[in-house]
């Protein structure tokens, strides 16, 4: 039987290295179907005030990239004007850069006992435990939004329902460079200890 207080220290290293990889510097393969059907339940495990799972998923496959990225480009082209090549390219290859991207859909609705803005942190955790199982199983991760998660047309042709938003969607594949490190805030400067105001 596990105990739960000795901790892991390979765990504990683990998280203070975790990285992003840029999902433009990702490749085959991707995780297998049973590598996705465990990496979205450990996703899953996520303080869910109510026990309401107010988020889903949604998986893009890379052969399915073109198809997205056109629909995409032309979108963005009709409410912006006409594309130069860079950023048409751009718009072609979003859903193509990672063999799998995940969506995670946030459904928080107004609910008698739990506020919306939990059940939002709710599918924000989701994403985060997501990028930490992938990355866990040996795959590279990125978490984008972008956007077309913002963008109401776009969101509709990428599978979200009427009340429902993108939390964020979650490019996973294998890395072809190693990540880079970027800085990291100061952590002296984000904590403060509590003082009763006299």
């Amino acid at each position: 039987m596990p105990s739960f207080a000795s901790g892991s220290p390979a765990t504990l290293e683990f998280l203070r290295n975790r990285r992003s990889h840029p999902a433009i510097t990702m490749t085959e393969p991707g995780p297998d179907e049973t590598q996705i059907r465990d990496i979205l339940t450990i996703a899953a495990r996520v303080p869910d005030h109510g026990k309401l799972a107010p988020w889903r998923f949604i998986l893009y496959r890379a052969h399915q990239g073109k198809t997205i990225g056109e629909s995409l480009a032309a979108r963005y082209e009709r409410d912006n004007g006409p594309l130069d090549q860079d950023q048409r390219q751009k718009e072609l290859t979003r859903f193509t850069r990672a063999p799998v991207v995940v969506g995670v859909v946030s459904m928080a609705a107004e609910h008698p006992k739990i506020p919306v803005w939990e059940q939002q942190l709710s599918a924000g955790a989701v994403c985060m435990n997501l990028l930490t199982a992938a990355a866990a199983s040996g795959f590279a991760s990125q978490w984008l939004t972008e956007w077309y998660a913002l963008d109401d047309e776009a969101a509709r042709y990428l599978g979200a329902r009427e009340g429902e938003r993108f939390a964020g969607f979650v490019h996973i594949g294998t890395p072809t460079q190693p990540p880079f490190e970027r800085p990291r805030p100061e952590l002296s400067q984000l904590i403060t200890n509590w003082a009763e105001a006299e």
